[in-house]
């Protein structure tokens, strides 16, 4: 890290002490779609983040998620979390009082879901499925005292966002990332009319929305960026001292993070006669596809699928790689990624990425500083892009110095959280 981001990063930590003080008025109720999701570290640390800052939070998951691998430190935050179910004696009697109490906001809201979610099966059958639930944490809500609502992800979750406000008043917000925004934006300009704000994190997605919602949105809608904390991850990453090149994925298996075309990067580099091993690290639908590819181009020895890993094991994989790669593509349906946050963690760790010029990945990765972007879907240019990384450790060392103090500065956790902490402040004022 050089000298001024240092001094920038202790300036920010010291700056951060008056709001934790400040805003410890503030609670705010957390919706999502699941908890807890191994692949969305970006909600979990961001939730750490703002109770760090002083905010009380409660977390509302629409589903309740059981994984074999979690990162511990979920645990810290088990007596926040209100798991429902989707139908219980609870959510009936939850129903009954808006029914009775507040009638015209219940009825109203019904039929303003049902009908902006009208058209697609998804978004209709999702809407009438979470209504009942977002009524009984809407009465919970009110219970504890909540004064602000923040989704996550534009679909499913910030419609029980604004169904919470229209039921009880109580301003909302909510982040959109990727595909929740790319695929199909059901609703999207009424959920920005009634929020207090709306945040993205980047902004190829802010010109999305104001290309949806009218550019009288503009003011509402914010650009905060996902981040990490630079000091969970070593800065010095082993270069193998000559050894055999090492290349990590770290991406859930599916078809928007393009695995398939990274292990065509790795047979091209096989056939070159390149010395490498690549580690895909994690889980998903795809996986046994892939499986089936490494072996039909005899990879065995080059290409090792390690499954899901805590995030302790993450960091220590990224200590001893060469090179981070994610070869994402736009699926046939339309989606995209946002700025993976195991990009973020790469660069933090002093690696250089290799990844794909794609959505909002080139605001964070600068081609030819901090790695190479590669056209998506395309293994050749991915596959040169590695051999030329790994034939030169001088540039590797050089890009990766770059990329960590890109994300000191701007993808940082902390830095970041408490922006979004002014704007929940803000949101409660309104």
């Amino acid at each position: 890290m050089t000298v001024a981001a240092i001094k920038q990063e202790k300036s920010t930590l010291a700056n951060l002490e008056s709001p934790a003080r400040h805003l410890a008025w503030v609670k705010v109720a957390y919706i999502m779609s699941a908890f807890p999701a191994l692949t969305e570290t970006f909600i979990l640390y961001e939730i750490l983040a703002m109770q760090q800052l002083g905010i009380a939070i409660e977390l509302y998951p629409l589903r309740r998620l059981k994984e074999d691998v979690v990162h511990p430190e979920v645990a810290q935050l088990s007596g926040q979390v209100h798991h429902q179910p989707f139908i219980s004696p609870a959510v009936l009697r939850a129903q009954l009082h808006f029914m009775r109490h507040r009638p015209l906001a219940y009825f109203k809201v019904l039929f303003e879901v049902l009908k902006g979610t009208f058209g697609s099966a998804n978004f209709f059958f999702g809407a009438a499925a979470i209504f009942p639930k977002a009524v009984l944490f809407a009465y919970e809500m009110e219970k504890q005292k909540i004064n602000h609502v923040h989704a996550h992800f534009a679909t499913h979750p910030a419609v029980a966002a604004l169904i919470i406000h229209r039921l009880t008043g109580i301003p909302f917000s909510f982040t959109a990332h990727g595909s929740d925004l790319h695929v199909e934006r059901r609703m999207l300009d009424k959920k920005v009319e009634a929020a207090a704000f709306a945040v993205t994190i980047s902004s190829f997605n802010k010109e999305i929305m104001i290309e949806e919602c009218g550019e009288q949105a503009r003011g509402k809608i914010h650009i905060i960026h996902c981040g990490v904390d630079p000091e969970a991850f070593p800065d010095r990453p082993g270069m193998n001292g000559g050894g055999r090149f090492q290349i990590l994925c770290v991406a859930a298996f599916k078809d928007v993070k393009g695995h398939k075309y990274l292990v065509e990067a790795c047979k091209i580099l096989q056939e070159r006669g390149v010395d490498f091993v690549c580690h895909l690290v994690g889980e998903g639908e795809l996986r046994s596809r892939i499986e089936e590819q490494i072996a039909q181009d005899r990879l065995q020895n080059k290409v090792v699928l390690h499954g899901a890993r805590p995030r302790s094991e993450i960091v220590r994989m990224l200590a001893q790689s060469d090179i981070l790669a994610l070869a994402s593509v736009p699926t046939p349906r339309g989606k995209r990624e946002g700025i993976p946050v195991v990009l973020m963690e790469g660069m933090a760790s002093g690696l250089p990425v290799v990844a794909s010029r794609l959505s909002g990945i080139p605001e964070l990765v600068e081609d030819g500083r901090s790695g190479f972007l590669v056209p998506p879907g395309d293994p050749l240019a991915l596959a040169d892009a590695l051999q030329r990384l790994r034939d030169n450790p001088h540039l590797r060392q050089q890009m990766g110095q770059a990329g960590r103090d890109k994300v000191t500065r701007e993808f940082n956790l902390m830095t970041n959280a408490a922006k979004r902490a002014r704007l929940y402040e803000n949101g409660v004022l309104v």
